[in-house]
């Protein structure tokens, strides 16, 4: 664990949701591993494992690349979508520590924002659905970015909204594309890993690596005091 004391000045800041704000990761490695045994084919836990934090645009060349040309991506990734879909109808779990660092800064009048690589309109249903959207300002989609994380266009269109600068922005990030993204954008980084600990490549980047959003929201209250 890695963590950083320094003060910054914070004047917006920015969060993932799958993995970070919300449960779903667990939900949706599940759906990739029913979908599979439906349509007669049990894959590796390594496989769907791969694919947090992946933009949709790329799973299709990945799974190509890990189960080969002859196994029925589309009919997986159709299978698995519409799985998550009727799962996600239900109530998601928060991820811990969720509600307590979001009011902590609304009462420091931080603006928040979401920024997901998943498409808006399930991004909104998740984020209505966890009675989470009215702390945020805006979200940006993964439907609505040219070059998904880790390019940090994402980052880039939400400080833009927020009419901030990128070093007085912090970001919270669970996956290693995310916290990528977060770093090239030039924000301060809380990486909060979830399924997935950070790489060596992510870790060189010296983000502050945490156990919790709980932990984060004591780390700023300690910079602010």
């Amino acid at each position: 664990m890695k963590i950083t004391t320094s003060r910054t000045k914070i004047t917006a800041a920015i969060f993932d949701m799958d993995g970070l704000l919300i449960d779903s990761e667990r939900m949706s490695l599940a759906c990739w591993h029913d979908a599979a045994l439906e349509l007669g084919h049990n894959i590796s836990e390594h496989i769907p494992l791969g694919m947090i934090g992946m933009h949709s645009s790329k799973t299709e060349h990945y799974l190509r690349s890990e189960l080969g040309d002859n196994f029925p991506v589309a009919a997986l990734r159709a299978r698995t979508h519409e799985i998550y879909l009727e799962r996600s109808n239900t109530a998601i779990d928060l991820r811990p520590g969720v509600i307590e660092l979001l009011d902590y800064l609304k009462q420091q009048t931080i603006p928040c924002a979401v920024a997901t690589s998943t498409r808006r309109s399930i991004a909104i249903h998740h984020l209505e659905t966890t009675q989470l959207l009215p702390y945020f300002q805006f979200a940006v989609c993964g439907d609505e970015i040219t070059h998904p994380k880790p390019a940090p266009d994402i980052y880039l269109k939400a400080i833009a909204q927020l009419k901030t600068q990128a070093s007085e922005c912090i970001v919270f990030e669970d996956s290693n594309f995310g916290a990528q993204a977060g770093h090239a954008a030039g924000c301060r980084v809380f990486m909060v890993p979830d399924l997935r600990p950070p790489l060596p490549e992510t870790q060189a980047l010296g983000l502050e690596i945490i156990d919790s959003l709980h932990q984060a929201k004591a780390i700023l209250a300690a910079e602010h005091a």
